[in-house]
């Protein structure tokens, strides 16, 4: 998974090439993970009062789609976070931004250029994918352009953020890498944790 940030850069190259962005970002596959998360069966009688008011298991799968609030993330500002994904809500199936602590330095508007560390984590398994902190990573990513040449969920969820800031983006995957065909992670929720380490004006 070491290849994942080059294909954020890569994209960039290829919609710039072909100038089909649209058609490339287009995906068949629903959105959301592939997990079913079927609504509760009606068929059988309630239970008793004491059953129903017991805490629902850790493993329950709702059909509650799950929200910023849901997921937990802790770690210190451009420190390696660590991300906990619930597991009693289904995966967003739109884009989530959501500034998890303001920045106070210079804003991060469309056309500037950024370095930001990230951290990567599959919704489906609740797993690392990558990072790019230490000891594991190889430094904060270069970003040329904020607001164009990425996925599409780092196009929209970077616009905004000021130096020093901590955000989360839960990108489904057709602000992801849904329209790339053959991509191992096409169906894949994935969940960034972004810190924006520098931040230049255009």
């Amino acid at each position: 998974m070491r290849n994942v940030s080059k294909v954020l850069l890569a994209v960039a190259a290829a919609v710039s090439l072909t100038g089909c962005v649209a058609d490339e970002q287009a995906s068949s596959e629903p959105p959301g993970d592939t997990v079913s998360f079927p609504p509760p069966s009606t068929e059988e009688p309630a239970p008793p009062e004491s059953e129903t008011s017991a805490p629902p298991s850790d493993d329950a799968s709702t059909a509650v789609e799950c929200t910023a609030k849901d997921i937990e993330v802790t770690g210190g500002a451009n420190a390696h976070p660590t991300i906990t994904l619930p597991k009693n809500c289904s995966a967003p199936t739109k884009l989530i931004v959501e500034d998890l602590q303001p920045g106070t330095g210079p804003e991060a508007a469309s056309g500037a250029k950024m370095q930001a560390h990230y951290a990567l984590s599959a919704w489906s398994s609740g797993q690392e994918l990558e990072t790019s902190y230490p000891p594991s990573g190889q430094g904060p990513l270069d970003i040329p352009t904020v607001g164009e040449g990425l996925i599409e969920a780092w196009n929209q969820g970077l616009v905004g953020m000021k130096q020093g800031g901590r955000r989360l983006i839960v990108a489904p995957p057709e602000t992801a890498y849904g329209g790339q065909q053959g991509h191992q992670l096409a169906n894949e929720t994935l969940v960034f944790v972004i810190d924006a380490v520098k931040v230049t004006a255009a």
